[in-house]
């Protein structure tokens, strides 16, 4: 098991949730997802996020734009 702090915070968004911090990694090995310990913004609840869940926050000066989920993608598709 390792427990990585993550120096600076990063910005998060865990799906269903909302926007976050994340403060923390826990991997627990290669049998378990990643876990991203998160302060959520509203509420200041903390959760440990599995890695499925989170996506990392749009950043315009990185080039990062805003993306649909890949399961709304395919929905879309589809028609």
């Amino acid at each position: 098991m390792a427990f990585t702090q993550l120096d600076p915070p990063m910005p998060v968004h865990v799906l269903d949730r909302g926007s976050g911090m994340a403060f923390a990694v826990i991997d627990y090995g290669p049998e378990f997802d990643l876990l991203w310990v998160t302060g959520m913004d509203e509420g200041g609840e903390v959760w440990c996020v599995p890695n499925a869940q989170v996506r990392l926050q749009a950043n315009w000066s990185m080039g990062r734009k805003k993306t649909a989920p890949k399961a709304a993608k395919l929905a879309a598709i589809a028609g």
